[in-house]
């Protein structure tokens, strides 16, 4: 029970509450994460020694903000902190602490925190940079080595972002009902983010790890508003993605696409609890469009073979998807299902109109070329090939392109 590994999986999990309760109390990011790493620290120093506190959430916040607090004291020259042996035994303090903090401000403050990271003013790596610093704690080396900038430069960039937080109204009064749905949405948002950043390369095992952590602050946020479909829906999709992770890629790292996947591979543990927790959100009968690419991912999981997919229903729930967000990568994924529907020349021209809006986007040029190589139309499919390549965001991605190229300077079509 004392031993690291419990210690560190208990700061890790109470980290969100206690620097949101440190935010709301200071009123400033840098304050509230010295607060909390000085908690921390007498946490390492405490616990071993006098046994788990009941609420660890609710101990660090408590000794954070004393310690805070202690240290505007000693600038004032005035008293100092009582030793960590003397604040652990504090019992009773640390009871009604706990009772104070109860779990609606938990809500607020995890809400408040995660809305100020994805604050409008900020550009969406700056977000993501800075939730994964803020509330997940990842340290800054391996956020930086996952962006591919040295360590000075991202904490410039998240040093600039806190700036431009603190510049203006960092909403730190307990939100009402409508500006909470509004700060949901944004959060969402920011999550899903910070799941496709690590979805999207698992060649980088410094990012790959971020989906896993963007699966944890949205269970966080799903225990603290269980009744919103939304963050079921959302969960529901990470979880649906993530289960396959382990058949996206073979052994030399080249992608697999989703029809040759070994299923026996996908995690059905994980399957199960996305495809219970879609089923959950659609009984509220309150249709959003994380609920809907759940509800697509979720057909994808249950087919056990690619022959049993309902792409009928594949290409309906799109539609939907159209209507709610009118987004071009929404009209381009569901070309996917057009050609299985009605073939690959109804999906060509259900994406020609999106040249222009998704020119410099990958996955245009290879769904284009694909369904020209499919059409017969080498020349074509080669145009849209290289294009594609030019535009790679990973190794992987590139080398699935280039094994068309190769196949069509051969004079042989992929299979």
């Amino acid at each position: 029970m004392n031993d690291a590994a419990w210690i560190d999986a208990a700061i890790i999990a109470a980290r969100p509450q206690a620097v949101g309760a440190l935010l709301r109390y200071f009123r400033d990011l840098d304050t509230a994460e010295e607060a909390f790493q000085d908690a921390c620290l007498r946490a390492l120093g405490a616990w071993p020694k006098n046994g788990p506190p009941r609420d660890p959430a609710a101990w660090l916040i408590m000794v954070g903000r004393n310690a805070a607090l202690d240290g505007v004291r000693k600038r004032a020259r005035q008293t100092e902190l009582p030793d960590e042996a003397a604040i652990s035994d504090l019992e009773d303090v640390e009871e009604r602490t706990a009772e104070r903090i109860d779990s609606g401000d938990y809500r607020d403050d995890v809400l408040r925190l995660l809305f100020i990271c994805c604050h409008p003013d900020l550009p969406p790596a700056q977000q993501i940079a800075l939730a994964l610093r803020i509330v997940s704690g990842i340290p800054l080396r391996q956020i930086a080595r996952a962006f591919v900038v040295g360590e000075a430069a991202m904490e410039q960039r998240i040093t600039r972002a806190k700036a431009r937080i603190g510049a203006g109204d960092a909403g730190f009064e307990t939100p009402g009902p409508v500006e909470r749905a509004e700060r949901l949405a944004a959060v969402a948002k920011m999550l899903y983010l910070v799941f496709n950043e690590g979805y999207s390369a698992p060649d980088n095992p410094d990012r790959a790890q971020f989906a896993g952590e963007a699966i944890r602050l949205t269970r966080l946020l799903l225990r603290l508003y269980q009744a919103e479909p939304e963050i079921m829906g959302l969960l529901a999709l990470m979880l649906l993605q993530h289960a396959r992770t382990p058949a996206r890629f073979d052994g030399e790292g080249q992608i697999v696409l989703l029809d040759d996947q070994d299923r026996g591979l996908w995690d059905r543990k994980m399957i199960a609890e996305g495809l219970a927790l879609i089923d959950k959100a659609m009984r509220h009968r309150r249709p959003g469009e994380y609920q809907v690419q759940a509800a697509i991912a979720a057909l994808h999981d249950r087919a056990a073979t690619p022959a049993d997919t309902d792409w009928a229903e594949i290409d309906q729930l799109y539609a939907t998807l159209e209507r709610l967000t009118a987004s071009p990568i929404v009209t381009l994924n569901r070309a996917v299902a057009v050609n299985k529907v009605a073939g690959p020349e109804a999906a060509l021209e259900m994406i020609a109109p999106l040249g222009e809006r998704l020119s410099g986007y990958f996955h245009f040029h290879g769904l284009t070329g694909a369904l020209n190589l499919e059409l017969g139309r080498h020349d074509a499919a080669r145009c849209a090939f290289d294009k594609a390549i030019s535009l790679a965001n990973t190794a992987a991605e590139a080398a699935h392109i280039r094994h068309h190229l190769d196949r069509l300077a051969a004079g042989h079509e992929p299979k």
